[in-house]
């Protein structure tokens, strides 16, 4: 399972997001939280059709994308999206 964050240098919701994937990734095992700038990877942020942020995506291992969220998802909305990815 990975978990994208995409996040802006003075984004203060972005800080909020990170707390809460930072959570998940030590309560769900093989959880991988990948953070992304957007200043610095704006082709991959334009690929994974990214508007705003931050914005969270959940994939599954075979990439299949099974939860987004622009704006601080709650840790519940996380959890539940991870139990789904696995």
């Amino acid at each position: 399972m990975k978990l994208k964050l995409y996040t802006s240098s003075f984004c203060a919701p972005c800080m909020q997001a990170r707390s809460v994937l930072a959570e998940v990734a030590t309560l769900v095992p093989g959880a991988v939280v990948e953070e992304r700038d957007v200043a610095f990877r704006m082709d991959e942020a334009e690929a994974d059709d990214v508007r705003s942020t931050p914005t969270v995506i959940i994939s599954r291992d075979d990439g299949t994308e099974v939860f987004r969220a622009a704006g601080a998802p709650t840790l519940n909305q996380v959890l539940v999206a991870a139990a789904k990815a696995l």
